[in-house]
């Protein structure tokens, strides 16, 4: 194959490259009128999150501009729909605001956030090369409703003085409540900025709940544009967007110092994880409806390719929007098209009419932000945790006050690494029961949910459902101690060993050890229903000088047979034989 032809077949697997090749004609009407839907909420949205971000207002339109764009050409989803996200604006804040703090640069600011979005690319890039789409699963269900509910009281928190028409000095949710609260004691709030604000608010929720196909967003932008002309809020201390740069966003290398790299780089890893978990939670629901299969690692390839284009051209991360992909959805989106004609749309608006926004009062960004943040907060999944199980509703817990108290970027580690320590906590102590047979079921069930299940006398069927590694091993040997000092003792101890996935080398000298002290006692130990992988792992450690072949046995029900077979013996003779056939053990 010639390079021409090699260089052709790559470039037929860009996704981008694909979707045109197989793109249909009758999608074309529904995919620009879905755009220009679309647009109507891109707009208000991208200006709103790039301020929650601490950026200029028109940074996020040169954002959701280029991660459109970026990609359509290398996202793998036809629907999906990125820019930026409220989820991720107190990250970003969090990430630039120590580093530009001193003298309030906002060139400065905008150059660390979009360096912020080319490591968030580089990360994603490598770690889709490295097939490392698993990361998604780092965060648990419960630790991100933790997670998201601290996250949306931070945001609103910080949005309430921009709401009221004052600013405030505070770092931290705290410290942002107590100065807000002084603020309206100390009179400063503004009644018509609260006013414009307020309303918003109201008929956003209202819009959204009653008339969900009407553009809430949109009309509520347009009424407080109306109303700031209207009756000059300017003059009422109402602060408004003012004039956006006109024109295309140039490309630019963002200059930094070198010193700000690990600030950044751990902010970068962070924002990865939750604009990974993020997308492929939302690709996963939408792509169940349009028939197609979501694939991590070209997930993460995508998104690092709409950062990178946002970083380039003085943008900052995005995630995957599940409230602008379910506009899309619902205005008829049939492929990438949509997200393009919406690109092409702000661009015409900023090279043409670069005022349209420059009457919008501040109260209604911060309106914008707040209905956002409301919509992140799941207090009914956390109700239901408790409910359901405490300790996960203590993770849940435990996360959101990692955000609320420590602030966004300690609190997403914390919620990682609960997430993680649940995770080994559950192989740690896993659930374990002893086993008996149910008159009228079938097999041998658990006595701590059938407690009048009979129990043949010399034998323990005991049940680990966990991999035996070196952190579980231990308990796992005193359990099976613990019925050996029965009295009086078995005779038999069979381990159900079809949950035990894995058996590691601590595990496998604390088997070895446990066999010795058990032979020595005259008690076989016994394995049923082991999977032949964990067996081999048992042959290869050499555990079969100490355990005897013999004592493997297909299923439950076939060891206790084996041991119903066994003669009458005494106690003196039974200890006899298990000393001759484990000589070892002497």
């Amino acid at each position: 194959m010639t390079a021409v032809a090699r260089a052709g077949e790559l470039l037929r697997e860009v996704p981008g490259v694909r979707a045109v090749a197989e793109y249909r004609r009758q999608w074309l009407v529904k995919d620009v009128v879905a755009g220009v839907v679309l647009t109507t909420l891109l707009v208000p949205q991208g200006m709103a999150y790039a301020e929650l971000a601490k950026l200029p207002p028109i940074t996020g339109l040169y954002t959701t501009i280029l991660c459109l764009l970026g990609y359509a050409v290398c996202g793998p989803s036809r629907i999906l729909v990125l820019g930026p996200d409220s989820s991720l604006g107190p990250m970003i804040a969090a990430s630039i605001v120590p580093l530009a703090a001193s003298g309030g640069d906002s060139k400065r600011a905008v150059a660390l956030a979009s360096t912020l979005a080319i490591m968030v690319a580089a990360i994603m890039i490598l770690a889709s090369v490295a097939r490392l789409g698993f990361i998604a699963d780092l965060i648990s269900k419960p630790t991100m409703i933790g997670y998201l509910n601290g996250l949306a009281l931070t945001i609103i928190i910080g949005q309430l003085p921009k709401l009221f028409g004052f600013k405030v000095d505070a770092d931290g949710l705290l410290a942002e409540a107590r100065e807000f609260a002084k603020g309206l004691a100390n009179g400063k709030a503004v009644g018509a900025a609260a006013a414009v604000g307020i309303a918003g608010i109201v008929l956003v929720l209202v819009l959204q709940r009653w008339l969900p196909k009407v553009p809430a967003v949109l009309v509520m932008v347009v009424l407080a544009i109306g109303a700031s002309v209207a009756f000059d809020l300017k003059a009422h201390g109402v602060s408004t967007v003012g004039e956006l740069p006109e024109g295309f966003p140039p490309l630019t290398i963002p200059d930094i110092k070198m010193g700000d790299l690990g600030l950044l780089f751990a902010g970068a890893l962070g924002i990865a994880v939750v604009s990974l978990a993020d997308t492929i939670s939302t690709s996963t629901a939408f792509a169940a409806r349009t028939g197609q299969e979501v694939e991590g690692n070209k997930e993460m390839f995508g998104i690092g390719a709409a950062n990178l284009a946002a970083g380039l051209f003085q943008g900052f991360p995005v995630s995957t929007s599940g409230s602008r992909t379910a506009v899309a959805e619902r205005s008829g989106s049939r492929s990438q098209l949509t997200g393009v004609v919406g690109a092409v749309l702000i661009i015409l608006m900023l090279v043409l009419v670069p005022g349209l926004f420059r009457d919008l009062p501040q109260p209604a960004l911060a309106a914008v932000v707040i209905t956002a943040a409301l919509s992140l907060a799941d207090v009914p999944g956390a109700i239901r945790l408790w409910r359901q199980r405490r300790t996960e509703f203590l993770l849940s817990i435990a996360a959101f006050l990692g955000v609320a108290l420590l602030g966004v970027l300690p609190g997403i580690a914390i919620a990682i690494g609960l997430s993680i320590l649940n995770v080994f906590r559950r192989a740690w102590w896993p659930y374990e029961t002893e086993l008996g047979r149910v008159p009228g079921l079938e097999g041998y069930h658990s006595i701590r949910s059938y407690p009048d299940a009979e129990r043949r006398p010399g034998l323990v069927i005991y049940r680990f459902d966990a991999p035996l590694f070196f952190a579980n091993a231990k308990n796992f040997r005193e359990e099976v101690e613990r019925f050996a000092r029965a009295d009086p003792p078995p005779v038999w101890i069979v381990i159900a060993a079809e949950p035990v996935t894995d058996v590691d080398t601590t595990a496998s000298d604390e088997l070895e050890d446990l066999d010795e002290w058990l032979n020595a006692r005259g008690i076989r130990l016994i394995f049923a229903e082991m999977k032949d992988p964990v067996r081999e792992k048992i042959e290869r450690y050499g555990l079969t000088r100490t355990i005897d072949p013999r004592s493997f046995y297909p299923t439950v029900e076939s060891a206790v047979a084996a041991y119903d077979a066994l003669p009458a013996t005494t106690e003196a003779e039974t200890e006899a034989e298990a000393e001759t056939d484990h000589p070892s053990s002497r």
